[in-house]
């Protein structure tokens, strides 16, 4: 096992909160101990921890907000040109500076103080968010403009995400990382859902222009509660050095010669490039469940994953407190195949949406156990990087089965590229874990 020898920050709290005080294991008991429902409620015990409960609430705040430029911005587009192809294009426009800055971004937080390195990021992302707000209250009605604010938002996002997601590493102890997985998880799971439904509430009665400066208010939240963290600079001992490159190259070669930190990547690349079908939802929905509403339809397919994923959040207390963390994501993509291929099979609209949130139970359980690998089994001097990676993989898969899903939805018929993609998911995952046991032997 390639286990890191942890140290986090001192954050100013008596023992007994930071877990490290007599009455600990009264503070922070072992899933064995739970009786009744308590076993199966989210587990908690993270937000004990005065610094990552900071993190987290600001994350409650902008999960909704994001969400709304999120919708702002392609109907805004689609306003100014009445094409969806421009809207495609603005969604590949931000996607080179997301990888670019995410890799590099992982490099960074790996060099300096990253708590530092977010309020420098949030603060950006607020800033772009404000400009989103004046180009669409002045009325310029640019799509060049937009497509250039957009890049640099996902740029900022790039350089954040990595800093944020390695931090929490260093904000609770080690035998908490699944639980604090699970409760940002399912925030941000909630925000895909509740985000876009407000943001379609909003728009008739204040107008678009105002989702914009919702989400930069919002982001204030999270500049304050970053401002509010303890410094997490580099560990001592940590050699310095400046993050070019090298450094990222240097994070692909850890990856290759750490095959568990493999293993977690290509699970998620497996199952979201062979088993993400969103791009043949508008399909299904006028096809094989148009006798149901077609707009009803089209609907529940996008919003069943996101709910099955904050359900398996809400009832993450006994996932959350499992060793044989491995098992746990080879499990759960077998059976988000299982249940993709089951969903493909499905000409009951209900069925279907039946087997799409299992899919997103699994994929919360997935999220929770490879985040968990990826900041236990690296060194903190990586793990910047490995975050860096982790954000490329998880906003590439997705488009990558786009292109997948799409060609081979028209080629074969929705229904079947669905089903064959989930099948080749279970096929595929099960070959890894056998021909690679590394994944199969990691515990904690």
């Amino acid at each position: 096992m390639y286990r890191a020898c942890r140290k986090r920050v001192d954050t100013s709290e008596s023992s007994s909160q930071s877990g490290t005080g007599p009455d600990a294991k009264a503070a922070a008991p072992d899933g064995t101990r739970q009786r009744g429902w308590r076993r199966w409620a989210m587990d908690t015990r993270p937000l004990r921890r005065p610094a990552y409960r900071r993190l987290w609430s600001s994350t409650v705040v902008t999960a909704v907000g994001s969400q709304l430029t999120a919708v702002a911005v392609p109907k805004q587009i689609y306003d100014i040109t009445g094409s969806s192809a421009w809207v495609g294009a603005a969604s590949l426009a931000g996607l080179l500076p997301l990888i670019v800055f995410a890799l590099w971004g992982g490099a960074v937080a790996d060099t300096v103080d990253r708590r530092k390195l977010l309020l420098i990021t949030n603060t950006g992302i607020a800033v772009t968010s404000l400009l989103f707000w004046i180009q669409a209250v002045t009325g310029m009605a640019s799509v060049a403009a937009l497509m250039l604010l957009l890049a640099l938002q996902q740029a900022f996002w790039g350089l954040n995400a990595p800093a944020r997601n390695a931090s929490i590493a260093r904000l609770v102890p080690e035998d908490e990382l699944p639980a604090a997985n699970a409760l940002g998880s399912t925030v941000m799971q909630t925000g895909q859902v509740v985000g876009p439904l407000l943001a379609g509430a909003l728009i008739p009665v204040i107008g678009l222009p105002e989702l914009y400066l919702i989400d930069a208010l919002a982001l204030c939240v999270t500049v304050w509660a970053v401002y509010k963290l303890p410094a997490l600079p580099p560990l001592a001992g940590t050699a310095v050095r400046r993050a070019g490159v090298r450094e990222v190259v240097a994070g692909f070669r850890y990856i290759a010669r750490h095959k568990v930190l493999l293993l977690s990547f290509l699970a998620d690349i497996v199952a979201m490039v062979f088993g993400m079908p969103r791009a043949l939802f508008p399909q299904l929905a006028a096809e094989t469940y148009a006798p149901y509403g077609e707009g009803l339809a089209l609907g529940l397919l996008f919003a069943a994953i996101p709910i099955g994923a904050v359900a398996g959040g809400l009832f993450s207390g006994t996932f959350s407190r499992a060793r044989r963390h491995g098992w746990m994501v080879i499990g759960a993509v077998v059976v988000w195949g299982a249940a993709i291929t089951g969903f493909g099979l499905s000409g009951s609209l209900w069925l279907a949406v039946a087997f799409l949130v299992v899919a997103g139970v699994a994929d919360m359980v997935s999220m929770v156990f490879r985040g968990a690998i990826l900041l236990s089994a690296a060194t903190d001097e990586m793990r910047g990087r490995m975050q860096g990676v982790f954000t490329v993989v998880v906003a590439g898969g997705p488009r990558l089965a786009d292109v997948l899903h799409g060609g081979a939805g028209s080629a074969a018929g929705a229904r079947e590229a669905v089903a064959g993609g989930g099948l080749l998911v279970v096929a595929v995952m099960l070959a890894l874990a056998v021909a690679m046991p590394a994944l199969r032997r990691y515990r904690v």
